[in-house]
């Protein structure tokens, strides 16, 4: 093998040397984890000891902490017993071989191989040689049953690039970093999202309440039926077959408002060479609500449309109004969203019809403070899609750091 393939393409100025390639059996210590006996055992259950279960593999970040299973001293003699900071890999089960980094002493369940007794091996280079390798391991796992299995002997001759041990430790404290800037970024977004819930809570119930451009109060909101403010249609049938990449019509269809769309739709996704005379085509400002799905809840949510001359597909209720259509998809969505539930009928398919819609009870705020209303929420979204971009953008910068920083 030349030397060029055992040099990563992007590499810390200060490291020269060639990664050795060694079996990772070479390295250190590879063991699967166990199962002692059967939970009815308290000789080996009901201790202090946690153990990570086959399930911790659906949990998302870097470190592992365990499930609640707990097992004695006895029981942990059984099992296998990891310090912190250990690194562990998932070997069976729907998720195999994702790696993880033990956030306490542990046990690991069968499901897991564990890692020790390293020769110049840093446990979280480790953790991210497993990350970058992901695909590859699963390529290697053997089918057998209902999950996949990832075995000792799968591992143990994989033959790994690792550089000396500062390098790794730089890489890892870089990746690290990466890391880090990742969960501030997803605590920043939660956090902007657990406000929007509070605010709409604040504003929706009229506990918060917007004010005029000269400082007064805007007039008491109005409770009526949507009937006595809207009018109501329906779209037009149009199928997935009748999607097109290049088609010239844009088109919306149900299926789309569960996937695809929040309370506000400006860029459409879906085209179609469907003749536009046989369509039903949107105004600026319609609100649309699915006319089926498959629970109650689920059909209980509504789009403003802020285009004009968009297709609407078949299962759609249009609303038109002139009420303010992002402060009414907002309102229909957060405020009403029970009791539009609680309107559709059916069992395996629900169905939701212009003609109860009509019956809804809203409050309805002078349009001056709704489109105030609706200006706020739109720029809080704003503000959540612009640091789910920023999270997409560093995980891709991330992934494409992966590719490049290892042999």
């Amino acid at each position: 093998m030349s030397e060029n393939r055992n040099v990563p393409k992007l590499r810390f100025p200060e490291f020269k040397s060639v990664w050795d390639l060694p079996k990772l059996s070479e390295k250190m210590e590879i063991f699967r984890g166990a199962s002692p006996r059967p939970k009815s055992d308290p000789l080996y259950y009901g201790g202090s000891i946690p153990r990570v279960l086959i399930e911790d593999v659906s949990r998302d970040g870097k470190y592992t902490t365990p499930k609640i299973d707990y097992l004695t001293e006895e029981g942990a003699k059984k099992s296998r017993l990891l310090p912190k900071g250990s690194v562990i890999l998932s070997c069976s089960g729907t998720r195999v071989a994702i790696p993880g980094i033990l956030a306490v002493d542990a046990c690991i369940h069968d499901g897991w191989l564990g890692f020790r007794e390293f020769i110049e091996v840093e446990n979280e280079f480790l953790y991210y040689l497993f990350v970058k390798l992901h695909e590859r391991m699963q390529g290697e796992a053997t089918t057998g049953g209902v999950f996949n299995n990832l075995t000792t002997s799968i591992i143990r001759d994989l033959r790994l690039g690792f550089p000396s041990h500062p390098e790794q430790q730089k890489i890892a404290e870089f990746l690290t970093a990466v890391d880090r800037r990742i969960e501030l970024l997803q605590a920043k977004k939660e956090k902007l999202e657990a406000y929007k819930k509070g605010v709409m809570q604040q504003i929706f119930t009229q506990k918060l309440r917007f004010k005029a451009d000269d400082g007064s109060d805007f007039p008491d909101w109005e409770e009526k039926k949507l009937g006595e403010v809207a009018k109501f249609s329906k779209g037009k049938g149009i199928s997935k077959s009748d999607i097109s990449k290049d088609g010239s019509q844009e088109c919306i269809r149900y299926g789309e408002l569960y996937t695809e769309y929040a309370e506000v739709i400006d860029v459409v996704i879906s085209r179609t060479e469907l003749d536009q005379s046989g369509l039903v085509l949107s105004q600026a400002n319609d609100v649309i609500i699915p006319s089926s799905g498959e629970t109650q809840l689920d059909i209980a949510r509504a789009s403003c449309v802020l285009r004009s001359g968009i297709a609407l597909g078949g299962d759609l209720n249009i609303i038109r109004s002139t009420l303010n259509g992002v402060f009414l998809s907002f309102y229909l969505n957060h405020r009403r969203k029970h009791q539009i539930a609680k309107m559709a009928q059916g069992i395996s398919v629900v169905h939701l019809y212009n003609s109860q819609l009509q019956e809804l009870e809203i409050e309805i705020p002078f349009i001056d403070e709704q489109n105030k209303i609706a200006q706020f929420l739109t720029s809080l979204d704003g503000s959540i899609e612009n640091l789910n971009q920023q999270i997409t953008h560093t995980q891709t910068w991330k992934k494409g750091l992966l590719q490049k920083m290892f042999v």
